[in-house]
């Protein structure tokens, strides 16, 4: 397929696109910019796209990539763990859940959009990509980069975490209830605040958000201890050692103009 082929086609993919990013992360401007990078990404190698696989699989790869990208640079919950804990739930013939619970919040959005961010980015996407958008297992496999089997258990494993998530999502919100601000809001401003560069209305609503949540304030302390100790190498070992010392005059006297 030609490049120019590919330019004249794209616009016609960011409305999937966007959809399925607004899916996969829990931040609106994220899910933006995710898909803006995925174009910048597409225009890029317009050239080297050949049609083995359909243009939305192969822009939803990119966005795949660059999202899970996201998710280690956030060090999201550690994948293989979340995935253990699941399947031992699921394996016991006393596991079970509300299915009228389950059904009901996953008919609301607000629920079941809470419930899939929960879920680690390779099985999110798994899930969303074949029963929100309508892929194939195949398509999963090759966007993700894996065998079809893995690809398979990708998404059956994503499918238990998405129950588990909705089933337990009532509970989580009773812990939450009358605290300002959802997690990842105050979250997403708390380097803000921790830099003193917030609007005031914000800065009251992060801290009382941080008075009241059960798990965001650790994450905040974390921050606040992690900055306090970068910030302490400034003064450590501020001496120039003798030999570097010495370099460094060398590479200055050569750099000095001739008389």
């Amino acid at each position: 397929m030609a490049a120019l082929d590919v330019r004249s086609r794209l616009a016609a993919e960011v409305p999937g696109l966007l959809r399925y990013a607004r899916t996969i992360v829990a931040d609106g401007q994220l899910a933006e910019d995710l898909v803006q990078e995925t174009l910048v990404r597409a225009l890029e190698r317009a050239g080297s796209f050949r049609g083995d696989a359909s243009l939305a699989t192969w822009l939803h790869r990119i966005l795949h990539n660059l999202a899970v990208d996201v998710s280690r640079r956030d060090r999201e919950d550690a994948t293989e763990d979340v995935a253990r804990e699941v399947e031992e739930r699921w394996r016991s013939n006393s596991y079970t859940v509300d299915a009228a619970t389950v059904v009901e919040r996953a008919e609301t959005r607000e629920e079941l959009e809470d419930a899939l961010v929960r879920l680690p980015v390779i099985y999110r996407t798994a899930v969303v990509l074949h029963d929100a958008e309508g892929m194939t297992v195949a398509e999963i496999a090759d966007i993700q980069g894996v065998a079809l089997p893995a690809a398979k258990q990708r998404l059956r494993r994503g499918r238990m975490m998405m129950v588990d998530a909705l089933a337990q999502g009532r509970e989580r919100r009773e812990a939450l209830r009358g605290v300002p601000l959802r997690c990842w809001d105050a979250r997403s401003k708390v380097s803000d605040y921790l830099d003193d560069e917030l609007m005031a209305s914000d800065r009251v609503l992060v801290e009382r958000h941080l008075e009241a949540c059960p798990t965001c304030p650790p994450l905040y302390a974390g921050l606040v201890g992690a900055r306090a100790a970068l910030g302490a190498l400034r003064d450590a070992d501020t001496v120039v050692p003798h030999s570097l010392a010495g370099r460094i005059k060398e590479v200055l006297t050569a750099a000095e103009p001739a008389d």
